[in-house]
C-alpha cells in the first residue's frame, strides 16, 4: 500500500488485515517523518517518538520486521571534515535511535567531493541490538541505483577478463 501521510493507527489497522488475510512478511514506512502520529502531540519530537515506539508494538504483535525509513538533521552537511552519518544525525527524535533493534545508514564519499575510487558506497551498521555495528563497503552503480557486493563484483571482472582470453 503507497497511500500518503497514513497514521500510525492506519498502518497497524491496514498492518493487521493484510497479515489475517494474506499473510505479511514485513512492513516498510518510508520516510517516517511522513506519517502521522497516534494523536495530538505537544511537539513534533514527541509525536515522532508516539510513531516509533507504535511501530515498535507493531512489528512485536505481528512477529515481522518493520523497516522504517528517516530522513538525517542537516548537521551531516554541515559538519566539517567526515560526514559519515552517525546515529544523533537521525531528524526529529532520540527515539528511532532508542527503539530500532538496527540502525543503518548509506554513505556515498564521491557525494562530498573527490574520491580515489567512484562507485563505492558504504552501509554503516551504527547500531544492531543483538549483533556488532561496523561498516560494509559495496560498489555503487549509480546508473541503476544498485547495490552490489564488492568480492561479487570483482570475481565477476575477473570472470569476464578470463573469458576474453583466447586459450
Amino acid at each position: 500500500d503507497d497511500t500518503a501521510a497514513l497514521s500510525v493507527l492506519e498502518i497497524r489497522a491496514k498492518s493487521r488485515r493484510l497479515k489475517a488475510e494474506h499473510g505479511l512478511g514485513m512492513v516498510i514506512v518510508d520516510y517516517l517523518q511522513l506519517a502521522k502520529g497516534p494523536g495530538s502531540a505537544e511537539s513534533r519530537q514527541i509525536e515522532i517518538s508516539a510513531i516509533s515506539q507504535s511501530l515498535k508494538a507493531l512489528a512485536k504483535e505481528l512477529e515481522i520486521p518493520v523497516v522504517a525509513l528517516s530522513q538525517l538533521s542537516r548537521a551531516v552537511e554541515s559538519r566539517g571534515g567526515d560526514r559519515r552519518p552517525i546515529l544523533s544525525d537521525l531528524r526529529e527524535s532520540g527515539a528511532i535511535e532508542q527503539d530500532a533493534d538496527v540502525v543503518m545508514f548509506i554513505y556515498r564519499p564521491e557525494l562530498y567531493g573527490p574520491v580515489e575510487e567512484e562507485g563505492i558506497a558504504e552501509i554503516i551498521i551504527a547500531k544492531q541490538r543483538n549483533g556488532p555495528t561496523g561498516t560494509v563497503k559495496l560498489k555503487f552503480h549509480k546508473n541503476f541505483v544498485r547495490f552490489d557486493n564488492l568480492e561479487n563484483e570483482k570475481f565477476r571482472v575477473e570472470e569476464v577478463y578470463a573469458a576474453e582470453q583466447p586459450f
